[in-house]
């Protein structure tokens, strides 16, 4: 719980000077790549994290896997983080940096899980009904799960409408399991 409060501060900063220094979109670009970098390879989290390798190693693999792919900003700011012997929390700060630029945009994130895959008219629907409360921008994730058989599960935040199939199932299930009519012995 520590480490995302203070990955989170982290996050502000960098998203304070990339305002100032009118380089939001480079550092955000920079940040997602740090991320997807981070969740696709599992050993270099580990690595990061480990307290047996020593910092001018970490300090070296991460410019090697970062170095040219990032901005000047980034980099030095990846230094910084090296410096203060935070490195294991690098990949917290970029997500906590991504949420923070989403805060700062507007930008709301929703996850639909469906059985089959949308319309784009549908897709425009649930974009169509965010916006309506309020966010100038939705990013709609969507991911097709067979086994919930029919309908949608919308997520946004912490906030989810299950309407599957497969949930209006197991309700009805509760409520036969329930029957008032049957006598229990």
């Amino acid at each position: 719980m520590r480490d995302i409060k203070v990955a989170s501060r982290y996050a502000k900063s960098l998203l304070g000077i990339a305002i100032e220094q009118n380089k939001l979109e480079e550092l955000y670009s920079d940040m997602q790549l740090i991320n997807s970098v981070c969740i696709n390879n599992r050993e270099l989290v580990l690595l990061l994290k480990s307290p047996i390798v020593k910092s001018d190693k970490k300090q070296t693999v991460v410019t090697e896997v970062f170095g040219k792919q990032v901005s000047k900003i980034s980099n030095t700011f990846i230094s910084l983080i090296l410096s203060k012997k935070r490195e294991s929390i690098l990949a917290d700060i970029a997500v906590a940096f991504i949420d923070a630029y989403k805060v700062y945009n507007n930008i709301i994130t929703a996850h639909v899980t469906s059985a089959v895959e949308l319309s784009k008219s549908q897709k425009e629907g649930i974009i169509k009904v965010l916006k309506s409360e309020g966010k100038d921008k939705v990013e709609l994730i969507e991911v097709v799960n067979p086994e919930i058989i029919g309908g949608m599960i919308l997520r946004v935040g912490d906030k989810q409408v299950d309407e599957s199939i497969k949930r209006k199932l197991v309700n009805l299930e509760m409520e036969f399991d329930d029957n008032p009519y049957v006598k229990e012995f």
